[in-house]
């Protein structure tokens, strides 16, 4: 009864805090993602050519999340802290975009507040490039009505789910509460060139691999990460869209990649297992880390992401079909995962402002320990805009660690419980 009255407790206060605020920018920006429902199921914002400039124009926007978490976790050694029913730490974004001129724009993130750090700290932002009369008026204007330019300390473009995931308080967009077991996610110096035809785009793009910036010599000699992508995306008719996207990334043998552990904001399922900021994730680990023994160590990793995504009237599905293999410096054989996932939702209501929903999330491969291992989870549940910009959700998870080794933290692990969350993005 006592967890009960907790969890009802928590629904109650989580609802009433999504009310608190309300902002919503009367004005957009062209080719860049709206930070509210507009943004649903937006991956790389078309290309606008028809662009206009009144001049320079700054929009301030942000976003604030805050959960109420009720989960268990256990494990064979039966060694884990008791986890209670409460409130997760509210987690804030604050987002500046600014126009610059014609088809010039800024985008700078800031975490003010996140579960790994308590300072405020800039995420990554970038510089995208759609037409170049800032230059001279007419220049390559033919070439820009098809071409995209993007540079920046910024969140690189690998596969369709960091699109769909929980970017510390901007947790709009991700229909659970928590992202994908390898969630795919990085920050890196780099540039991206994108080609768009009619339905059809494609993308090249190199990283510099490091996720903190240094002109100090490093221990091991530096390669640039390569990011490829290419896709197919149509609004067939008026009830159905279809989606299918390719993405590939690299680093190359000695070299640095952040791409499953990049996330410095944190976990949404606080505590469990782990008492880190990643906790329920989960990373191939082919890169030793820069603290290790000695100075750090390099390795080398391919990644293959593809994305289906299909959209009729109010139904919606997304794929995960990954592939990722590499090793450290100091293995001498190649380790492998397969990471599957899906997802079905169903929006309906007043201008589908509310939605149900399932996902499956699946890795399995080999460890650095040489065991055979796999790790899933299961999630269902739903939400409700209540404005644009104001979205409360709640979800039951389960997840469990198969075939760890004996002794280890998690043999025969698993957490479950249920999440409510609320959302405020403008």
């Amino acid at each position: 009864m006592k967890t009960l009255k907790s969890i009802i407790l928590g629904a109650l206060v989580v609802s009433l805090s999504a009310f608190s605020v309300y902002a919503q920018s009367d004005r957009q920006i062209d080719n860049l993602r709206n930070q509210d429902k507009s943004g649903l199921n937006v991956f790389e914002p078309a290309k606008v050519s028809d662009l206009t400039f009144d001049g320079l124009y700054v929009r301030v926007g942000g976003a604030n999340t805050l959960q109420f978490q009720g989960i268990s976790h256990e494990n064979a050694n039966d060694d884990l802290p008791e986890l209670v029913n409460n409130f997760n730490l509210a987690t804030s974004n604050l987002d500046i975009d600014v126009v610059l001129a014609k088809g010039l724009v800024m985008h700078l993130r800031t975490y003010l507040s996140s579960q790994h750090h308590a300072e405020a700290w800039v995420k990554g932002g970038f510089i995208q490039i759609d037409n170049l009369d800032f230059v001279q008026e007419g220049f390559l204007s033919g070439l820009m009505e098809n071409v995209r330019i993007r540079v920046g300390h910024m969140e690189n473009n690998y596969g369709d789910t960091h699109f769909r995931r929980s970017d510390n308080g901007q947790a709009l967009f991700n229909p659970f509460v928590g992202n994908y077991l390898m969630d795919s996610f990085t920050t890196e110096v780099g540039a991206e060139v994108y080609y768009f035809a009619d339905d059809f785009f494609g993308m090249i793009g190199l990283t510099n691999g490091k996720l903190n910036q240094s002109t100090v010599k490093p221990a091991i000699d530096e390669k640039i990460n390569l990011l490829l992508k290419a896709g197919y995306d149509s609004q067939v008719n008026e009830d159905l869209r279809v989606r299918l996207s390719a993405s590939l990334y690299n680093s190359a043998e000695s070299g640095s990649q952040y791409l499953y552990t990049g996330d410095r904001a944190g976990s949404r399922y606080y505590n469990v297992l782990d008492d880190d900021f990643r906790s329920g994730r989960f990373s191939p680990n082919f890169v030793v880390s820069r603290f290790a023994p000695g100075g750090p160590i390099g390795g080398e990793m391919t990644s293959i992401m593809v994305n289906p995504f299909v959209k009729f009237q109010g139904i919606e599905f997304f794929g995960v079909y990954e592939m990722s293999s590499g090793k450290t410096a100091v293995e001498s054989d190649t380790r492998s995962f397969n990471h599957i996932g899906a997802e079905l939702l169903y929006r309906f209501g007043d201008n589908n402002d509310v939605y149900v929903g399932t996902r499956y999330n699946t890795v399995s491969g080999e460890i650095a320990a040489g065991t055979d291992i796999s790790v899933n989870r299961f999630n269902i549940g739903g939400g409700w805009f209540l404005t644009p910009n104001v979205l409360t959700k709640v979800e039951y998870v389960v997840q469990n660690w198969n075939d760890y080794p004996t002794g280890s933290k998690y043999d025969g692990a698993s957490f479950s419980g249920i999440n409510i969350e609320a959302v405020v993005s403008f």
